[in-house]
C-alpha cells in the first residue's frame, strides 16, 4: 500500500477539496459480522514501574528485604543486620534485626518507596510488620510518617513481645499530602527486634481489598470498557534468560512468600537502567483474574513456551524437557478453572474465590520467532487441547507487522490450528494512517488476529502521546472494526508509566505517586471501548470502504440491544469535511436522535499533562434528517455517533 504521509494528508484538503461534499451510504439491513464483545481491551506488563509502584498499591519497597542488596529502598541507622535463620517466611528467608544497644538514642530504618511514598493528608493507610524479640521484657516500635523536609510529623506505636513471630498492624492517618514522603520504623527501647514484610497500603485501594490495588489507576482502567485483559506480558514472561521468565505458581498464595523475580526491564536500555526494578509479585495472577472480573473483561494470561528472549539471549528448553513448561500451563487452567476439590481450583478457593474464573484463552509465546517457536507451539496445543478442546489457544506473528519472521510464522500458525495470531506493531502516525485497509484481503478462513500490542510511534517528538498518534490510531481502529470478522481482539501497549521511572514511551496512563493523567490515545481506546456495537454495517464511499480517501476515515456498526447505528468518523485533514451519509434499508424505521462524542485538535503536538488533561472526549447533539445525516465534520477529529432509529 502507498504510504500517506501527515504533509500529504494537510495537501489533500488544501487544493481544492474544502467545498466538496461526500457522501457516505450506510446499509442497516444487512449487518455483514459480528463484532467480538471482547474485541476492545487492556494489555498490562510490569514495565515503567507498572505493577510494584504503580497499579499494586504496596507503597514500601523491597518489603522482606529480598533484593539482591537487602537494603535497597532502605536507609538503616544504628545498628541493623540482615539475618536469616528461622526465618518467618522460607521463600523470602531475609529479615531486619535492629539493636538498640542504649548509647544511640533510636535505631531501625527508613524505607524512601518508588520514587517517595505518596500520602494524602487525611487518607488513612494500613501498616504491617511480621516482628519478634528474643528479650524477655516487649519491645516497642515507632512507626512514623516523615514529609520530604525530613519532619516526622506523625508516629505511632506497636509492642513486640515473645521470640515467636506475630504479625503487628496500625492505622495511620497522614497529616500531610506528599508525594516523596518515606516510612520510618524505630525501635524505640534497649533491646533487640526481628522484622521481616515491612508493608504500608493505602486503605482506600480498588474494591477496599487488602493486599490491593492503587484505586485511580483501577478506576481508569474500568472506565476503558475493557472486554479483554491481557497480561502478564509482553517479555515479561520470557525473562531476559529462563531463571527470570515470570513464573505464575510464585505468584499465587500467600503475598508474603512469594518469592522475588528480577524485572526484565531493569538493565534492558543503558540509557534506562533501573538496578532497583524487581517484581515481588505481589500483584500475582489470582489478583489479575480477581481484577479482570472486577473490570469484566475476558482474562487472557500469556505462558512462556520454552524459549527467553530472543533480544537478549539464546536459551531454548530442548523438546524432550518441555513438559513442565506444559504442565505449568494445564495448570494455570485447572487454577482459573477448575473445581475447589482440584490441586489448584483449591489454592484459588483458599485466596478467597471458590467459583471459577471462566478462563477460555490462553496464549502461548509472546514475540517468538524462527523454528523453534512453532516447534514448542506444536507441543502445547496438542497437550491443552487433550486436556481442554474448547480452550482458544493464541499464537504469535513475531515481533514485527511484516517481513522474514512475519511471513515464516503465519503459515505456521495456519499449520498448526492456532485459534489466533498475535501481531504486533509499533509503527510511525503515517504506517497507521496508511494500512486502514491491512486486514481487507486477509484469509477469512484462517485463524483469527489478535492485534495484542500496537501504538502509533511519533519519533520527531520522541514518541510523545500526542494527538497525532491518538487520531492516527482512531484511523486504523476503523479498519480494525470494519474486518470483525477477523480482528478478533485489539489492545493497545503498554498500558502505565511512572513519571519517574519509566523505560518506555509512548504509554497509555501517566502517573506520578499521587496523580495520574489519561493521555489522547486513552480516549481514543476508551471511545472504541464504549462504543463497540454488536454487528458491523457496510459504509461505503463510492463504492469502496473509506480507507483514507481524502483524508476520512470511518466505519459503522448496529449496537442491537438498544437499535442504535454508531458511526466513528475520522478526518484527518486540516480542513473541515463536508459528509453526507444515506441510510439504505431502514424500512419503516427512521432515525430520530444522535448524538456525537468527539476529540479534536488542530495541533499534531498537543498533549494532556499531569497538571492538565485538555484533549478530553466532550459530547454534542446532532441534527437528524430522518433516513440520512449531513455533517460537518471538523479537522483533525475522531467522532463516535450514536444514532437511535425508530422501535
Amino acid at each position: 500500500m502507498k504510504k500517506i504521509t501527515t504533509s500529504l494528508l494537510v495537501l489533500s484538503l488544501t487544493f481544492g477539496m474544502q467545498a466538496q461534499q461526500h457522501i457516505m451510504t450506510v446499509d442497516v439491513a444487512k449487518p455483514i459480522t459480528k463484532i467480538n464483545p471482547a474485541m476492545y481491551g487492556i494489555f498490562f506488563e510490569d514495565i515503567n514501574f507498572g505493577a510494584d509502584g504503580g497499579l499494586y498499591a504496596e507503597l514500601v519497597k523491597n518489603r522482606s528485604f529480598e533484593f539482591p542488596q537487602s537494603f535497597v529502598g532502605w536507609v538503616p541507622f544504628g545498628n541493623v543486620t540482615v539475618n536469616e535463620e528461622n526465618p518467618c517466611f522460607d521463600r523470602n528467608p531475609h529479615y531486619v534485626r535492629v539493636v538498640n544497644d542504649g548509647r544511640l538514642l533510636r535505631a531501625g530504618l527508613d524505607n524512601e518507596g518508588f520514587r517517595g511514598i505518596g500520602l494524602k493528608q487525611g487518607e488513612d493507610y494500613h501498616f504491617s510488620v511480621y516482628a519478634r524479640t528474643p528479650d524477655t521484657k516487649p519491645m516497642k516500635l515507632s512507626i512514623e510518617l516523615v514529609n520530604s523536609n525530613g519532619q516526622n510529623l506523625l508516629k505511632k506505636e506497636l509492642e513486640v513481645s515473645g521470640n515467636n513471630w506475630q504479625k503487628l498492624t496500625a492505622t495511620l492517618k497522614s497529616p500531610f499530602t506528599d508525594a516523596h514522603a518515606r516510612l520510618r520504623v524505630v525501635l524505640s527501647t534497649k533491646g533487640t527486634v526481628d522484622m521481616d514484610h515491612i508493608s504500608l497500603f493505602p486503605a482506600n485501594t480498588w474494591k477496599q481489598r487488602e493486599n490491593g490495588l492503587r484505586k485511580d489507576l483501577a478506576q481508569a482502567l474500568y472506565d476503558l470498557n475493557p472486554g479483554v485483559f491481557r497480561f502478564p506480558g509482553g517479555c515479561i514472561i520470557e525473562g531476559n534468560n529462563l531463571a527470570t521468565r515470570y513464573q505464575w505458581k510464585n505468584s499465587v498464595g500467600p503475598v508474603e512468600n512469594r518469592p522475588l523475580n528480577e524485572n526484565r526491564w531493569n538493565y534492558t536500555f543503558t540509557h534506562k537502567a533501573f538496578p532497583d526494578y524487581f517484581q515481588t509479585l505481589g500483584l500475582g495472577y489470582y489478583e489479575y483474574f480477581l481484577l479482570s472480573e472486577d473490570l469484566g473483561a475476558e482474562p487472557l494470561p500469556v505462558l512462556s513456551c520454552g524459549l527467553s528472549c530472543q533480544y537478549e539471549s539464546n536459551e531454548i528448553v530442548p523438546i524432550a524437557e518441555l513438559d513442565p513448561y506444559v504442565q505449568d500451563a494445564l495448570d494455570l487452567i485447572e487454577f482459573a478453572n477448575g473445581p475447589a476439590t482440584s490441586k489448584w481450583g483449591k489454592v484459588r478457593a483458599d485466596m478467597g474465590h471458590p467459583a471459577p474464573f471462566n478462563l477460555k484463552m490462553i496464549a502461548i509465546g509472546n514475540e517468538q520467532w524462527g523454528e523453534v517457536y512453532p516447534e514448542r507451539l506444536e507441543v502445547f496445543i496438542k497437550a491443552i487441547r487433550a486436556k481442554y478442546p474448547t480452550m482458544q489457544i493464541i499464537g504469535s506473528a513475531g515481533p514485527n507487522a511484516d517481513g522474514d519472521k512475519f511471513d515464516y510464522l503465519w503459515p505456521e500458525m495456519k499449520r498448526l490450528g492456532a485459534d489466533l495470531v498475535d501481531e504486533h506493531y509499533y509503527m510511525a502516525p503515517d504506517w497507521f494512517f496508511a494500512n486502514a485497509a491491512r486486514y481487507d484481503n486477509y484469509d477469512r478462513k484462517g485463524p483469527k488476529v489478535f492485534a495484542g500490542e500496537y501504538a502509533s510511534h511519533d519519533h520527531p517528538t520522541g514518541k510523545a502521546n500526542n494527538f497525532l498518534a491518538a487520531l492516527s490510531e482512531a484511523a486504523f481502529m476503523t479498519g480494525l472494526e470494519r474486518n470483525a470478522d477477523v480482528v478478533r481482539l485489539a489492545t493497545y501497549a503498554p498500558l502505565f508509566a511512572h513519571v519517574d521511572a519509566w523505560q518506555w514511551n509512548p504509554d497509555l496512563i501517566w502517573f506520578d505517586n499521587l496523580r495520574m493523567m489519561r493521555t489522547p490515545n486513552y480516549y481514543v481506546q476508551q471511545m472504541y471501548g464504549m462504543n463497540p456495537g454488536t454487528d458491523v454495517l457496510s459504509l461505503k464511499m463510492n463504492g469502496k470502504p473509506v480507507t483514507g480517501q481524502d483524508s476520512l476515515y470511518a466505519t459503522a456498526a448496529l449496537d442491537a440491544p438498544t437499535g442504535e447505528i454508531i458511526l466513528k468518523l475520522v478526518n484527518a485533514s486540516a480542513q473541515p469535511a463536508k459528509i453526507k451519509i444515506d441510510f439504505n434499508g431502514l424500512k419503516k424505521q427512521q432515525i430520530v436522535s444522535g448524538t456525537c462524542t468527539y476529540l479534536q485538535n488542530c495541533d499534531w503536538k498537543a498533549i494532556n499533562t499531569l497538571d492538565q488533561e485538555t484533549i478530553v472526549p466532550r459530547v454534542r447533539p446532532v441534527d437528524i434528517n430522518a433516513t440520512s445525516l449531513e455533517l460537518e465534520v471538523q479537522p483533525r477529529s475522531f467522532g463516535v455517533y450514536r444514532l437511535q432509529m425508530s422501535k
